[in-house]
Parts: structure tokens; sequence; C-alpha cells
């Protein structure tokens, strides 16, 4: 198990060990997330908005619809 301590400034210095598990590198950032029975959970924030990019699937070709025959039988 590893600790850290908290200084003056509010600052800790991750553990070399975790550092490495988590694979961070200078400047990358981590995320804390508070979950209900207490724990604090940390983890390297690792995906940005580009990384999602072609994870949905594509549209469906097919036939277009319009509004309106959409909004048929909505009052």
């Amino acid at each position: 198990m590893s600790e850290a301590t908290l200084s003056s400034k509010g600052q800790i210095t991750i553990p070399a060990d975790i550092r490495a598990a988590l694979g961070l590198v200078v400047g990358e950032r981590v995320v804390f997330t508070q979950l209900d029975d207490g724990t604090t959970v940390m983890r390297a924030k690792t995906r940005s908005i580009n990384d999602l990019k072609g994870m949905l699937k594509p549209p469906r070709k097919g036939r277009k619809v319009a509004i309106d025959e959409m909004n048929i039988g909505r009052r």
C-alpha cells in the first residue's frame, strides 16, 4: 500500500508506483470520484472527446423521413 502526505498548500505527490500503474506522465490530469460509502477513487483522465469518435453505429442508410411524417398521430 502506498501513501502520501498532504502539504500546507493542499498538494500531494502521487507515489511513483501508483504513477507507473496508472501510466501517468508529467502534465496529465487525474479525476477524483467520491463514492457513497466514503471511498474516493482516483483515476487517470485518459480519454478525450476525440477518443469517442466512431464508438456509435453509423447512421442507417435508407429512407429519409420528414418531420411532418414523424409527427403523424402526435397532438
